[in-house]
């Protein structure tokens, strides 16, 4: 497993699998919506590896861990973490907390070993202990899935609007809510309010644009910004650098 690779989850409704293995000096984990399920083995440190969530970011963190170190990853679409870890999202933002705080600790005890096995014994198996591993958080999110309510059906359709560039007093009128309650229950889905959201959203569009080659004052016109200068201070503002730097660190 090296490198940074995804795929589509069984899951479904956007929600990935990933797997990265640490190279030297920190990585730029960027704000995306999203909620992660997260096994490590932290380059051996710990026999079994590790569980844990990273919550919704308002702000990129810069995570850092040995070299070597294996991350196996499933990513919820937006709204679709609180169902399966059981905790409103907001309760998570900007935080890295071990599985064991949110659910019984017998439960993440099998789940670890369960998922330890998988990484010993994936050589065999295709696609290797990455793709074993993934398929381990998959069972246990489905498995959780079956038990809890169905994600807020409303809210996949702010998550569309948002993306699109819609305004929040529009997409609360198309969700047949009140602002204030549709800042309530994004706060409880998302982790923030749709603001917040669509900032987050907008801001992964225009990288989107300029990973692909669009000047930079077309990229502030295609994703919503005023203007270039727009854009530039929300990059620095949500990613800690210029947008050039972060291109350049992410290819």
């Amino acid at each position: 497993m090296s490198g940074y690779r995804e795929r589509g989850s069984r899951l479904g409704g956007g929600t990935v699998v990933w797997t990265r293995t640490a190279g030297t000096g920190s990585q730029r984990v960027l704000p995306d919506g999203c909620t992660d399920l997260i096994w490590t083995d932290e380059g051996g440190t710990a026999p079994e590896g590790r569980l844990f969530v990273a919550g919704p970011d308002t702000r990129a963190q810069l995570a850092a861990a040995p070299p070597g170190a294996r991350y196996v990853g499933l990513r919820f679409a937006p709204g679709t973490g609180p169902s399966v870890l059981g905790v409103p999202a907001h309760e998570l933002r900007d935080r890295r907390v071990p599985l064991s705080a949110l659910w019984p600790g017998a439960r993440v005890r099998r789940l670890t070993g369960r998922v330890a096995g998988h990484a010993a014994a994936g050589a065999a198996e295709p696609g290797g202990p990455a793709a074993a591993v993934g398929r381990a958080l998959e069972d246990a999110a489905l498995g959780r899935l079956d038990e809890a309510p169905p994600p807020d059906p409303v809210l996949a359709g702010v998550v569309a609007g948002l993306a699109h560039g819609r305004s929040v007093a529009d997409v609360a009128r198309s969700a047949g809510l009140g602002e204030r309650l549709l800042h309530r229950r994004s706060l409880a889905a998302f982790g923030y309010g749709p603001k917040t959201l669509g900032r987050v959203l907008r801001l992964n569009r225009a990288l989107d644009l300029a990973r692909d080659g669009l000047p930079f004052a077309e990229v502030a016109v295609a994703a919503g910004y005023a203007d270039q200068a727009h854009l530039a201070r929300e990059v620095r503002t949500m990613a800690g650098v210029p947008l050039r730097r972060l291109l350049a660190e992410s290819g």
